[in-house]
């Protein structure tokens, strides 16, 4: 784990976009309780439960729900706000949701990020911005390979390759347009972590499996994936966020991953999920071959740790416990929101 520093981010103007999001939750509540001032900018959240309002964060925040694709609204919002730094989360996050809407996954992901980048370079606040993409940006050539920054850009489904038109956007802005400030995309792997409720991921799956008392199925229990703790995942953007603030010549493109020990298969993170959780689900295999996926994403992540001085702190058994310690209290109706705040603070020592 890399050293955040904490006092850094005290009183900065930090926005976000899809702060609603399981992701962009996690990253807002860290900033609230480092003491920076958070301006939210997303849609509604679109699952019933949401992290997002068991987290409590709207009150401490500058929350404004609008559609990243409205260009104009953005724009004045956020020349209104004039934030030093910037993290856009703001995404159709879901591949097999891209093959369903292939046009919407393009406007939002594509679109959505020209706007952004479009408003930022027509205001001069912004001194730092990290673009988060995914490790499906690259072009998978199917093999055991951990895919470096430097490598082809190319996701194939609908999903991935709008997310590696997203990182190729930035980089053509960073160069043409945003020479004064510190611009990066950032890859990282699958995060877990308490209060994911998406469609069509594991860890929600199984949540939803013990909720309708029904078996989990699981599409590839084969397919290998570099699964890591959300904080691990966080606290790489968040040391990114303020070194390139200081220092512009660090700004790039960084892969967040786990160590390469703790990449493993859906059926295995499934299975260990199980264990550690005390309200069981059953697990049956149901492949489901309409739509492709990768099977085996691995990344490099060896740039992040010799030029940001990072590195996970908990395995993925680590992950997949703390995990589950918070689905077990939010199923038995404890608080959930003081887990994730526990589990932040015991993270970052504060």
């Amino acid at each position: 784990m890399g050293k955040i520093n904490f006092s850094f981010f005290k009183n900065k103007k930090v926005f976000i976009t899809g702060h609603t999001g399981f992701k962009g939750t996690w990253l807002t509540k860290i900033l609230i309780l480092a003491g920076a001032k958070v301006y939210g900018y997303s849609l509604d959240p679109d699952t019933t439960p949401n992290l997002f309002e068991i987290s409590k964060i709207e009150k401490d925040i500058v929350s404004i729900i609008g559609d990243i694709r409205n260009y104009k609204k953005l724009f004045y919002v956020l020349k209104k706000i004039k934030p030093e730094i910037v993290f856009h989360l703001a995404a159709q996050p879901i591949v097999r949701e891209s093959y369903i809407n292939p046009y919407y996954t393009y406007q939002v992901n594509v679109m959505g990020t020209v706007n952004l980048l479009e408003a930022i370079r027509n205001i001069t606040s912004v001194k730092s911005f990290l673009n988060i993409t995914t490790d499906k940006v690259y072009e998978n050539s199917g093999k055991n390979y951990f895919y470096k920054e430097n490598d082809k850009l190319c996701g194939l489904d609908p999903y991935s390759n709008s997310k590696s038109c997203s990182d190729i956007i930035t980089f053509s802005y960073s160069k043409s347009f945003l020479k004064n400030i510190a611009v990066s995309t950032v890859r990282s792997g699958n995060v877990i972590g308490g209060g994911d409720f998406a469609k069509d991921r594991i860890i929600p799956d199984c949540y939803r499996a013990i909720e309708n008392n029904k078996p989990v199925f699981i599409r590839n229990p084969e397919s290998i994936r570099p699964y890591q703790f959300i904080l691990d995942c966080l606290s790489g953007y968040l040391i990114l966020a303020e070194k390139q603030y200081k220092n512009k010549n660090l700004a790039g493109s960084y892969n967040f991953g786990p160590e390469k020990k703790d990449i493993i298969k859906n059926i295995e993170l499934v299975n260990l999920f199980n264990e550690n959780l005390k309200n069981k689900f059953k697990i049956a295999i149901k492949k489901d071959n309409r739509y492709y996926e990768a099977d085996i994403l691995k990344l490099n992540t060896e740039k992040a740790k010799k030029v940001l001085k990072w590195k996970p702190y908990f395995d993925v058994k680590k992950a997949i416990e703390l995990t589950a310690k918070w689905y077990d209290t939010f199923i038995d109706g404890g608080d959930a929101n003081e887990v994730m705040e526990k589990q932040i603070l015991n993270y970052f020592k504060v």
